[in-house]
């Protein structure tokens, strides 16, 4: 038996055999929205092999559970590339998501805007990304399912829906290119400038190998940044992860907005 399907075992003992309908992965910041799920907690320390997720802002918990009247599994923290220099750091817990029978994947991150209309404090919604770390986190992957193609890794239907979800809650949501780079140090005003140059809008520290690894796993996906700063050289703030972790609540409110109108409003799953 693999090790997913030993804890999706072991999670569904403790949190029953509902399938999931979502899964969502909470960023910097935003991991306090896995208290409104009516459900059950459980910190990844008591799920062999999950990531310590040992970034302040982050809650190391699976929460599963009901909100606003949809089953959905939440990963309150991730582990990120930084941490460990493994691009496939959240495979285990998207392998468990997927053994759990969940088939959509909503992720959110904090990350800098590279355009003046998008603001901190604003919301952004991921349209396509830019891997700009250059890792991939199917490398070594030993099948020829490590051939994914990403052409929707996106999801259509899934983008329209949440930017109904924002329309009918008056949040603007605003879709553009989230580019990946590694951290931990944050941009330079020139890879800001380079970033811009190829069609980024936002830059950030995650999602990139997550949405490559939910694909894999043949989850449909879409991602919603925080936007919590300008990118180097395009404002005089002041860019550090205290800024982050500040200025991630001024967006998480308009963020759980959009995802409690999402979840009501949702199509049932297919």
């Amino acid at each position: 038996m693999s090790k997913s399907v030993e804890l999706a075992a072991l999670i569904r003992d403790r949190a029953g055999d509902q399938a999931p309908e979502y899964g969502l992965i909470l960023g910097s910041g935003l991991g306090h929205l896995s208290a409104h799920v009516a459900g059950t907690a459980i910190p990844y320390d008591e799920l062999p092999g999950f990531p310590h997720a040992g970034v302040s802002g982050h809650v190391p918990q699976l929460v599963v559970g009901q909100l606003e009247g949809r089953r959905v599994a939440v990963l309150g923290g991730r582990s990120h590339y930084y941490e460990s220099g493994r691009a496939d750091v959240m495979r285990l817990p998207l392998e468990v998501l997927a053994a759990l029978g969940t088939r959509r994947l909503i992720l959110t991150n904090a990350a800098g805007s590279l355009r003046p209309d998008i603001q901190p404090g604003g919301l952004m919604l991921l349209d396509d990304h830019i891997a700009f770390a250059g890792a991939n986190p199917l490398i070594g992957e030993p099948t020829e399912a490590r051939f994914v193609p990403m052409t929707d890794a996106h999801d259509g239907a899934l983008r329209a829906e949440l930017s109904a979800a924002a329309r009918a809650e008056g949040v603007e949501l605003p879709e553009g290119v989230y580019c990946w780079f590694s951290g931990p140090s944050f941009e330079t005003p020139a890879e800001i400038r380079a970033a811009r140059t190829l069609g980024a809008d936002a830059v950030g520290m995650s999602t990139v190998p997550e949405i490559i690894l939910a694909r894999f796993l043949g989850l449909r996906c879409a991602a919603i940044s925080v936007i919590t700063n300008m990118g180097a050289g395009l404002s005089d703030e002041a860019i550090s992860h205290d800024h982050t972790k500040a200025m991630a609540p001024i967006g998480a409110a308009k963020l759980e907005a959009v995802l409690r109108r999402f979840l009501r409003d949702a199509q049932d799953v297919r």
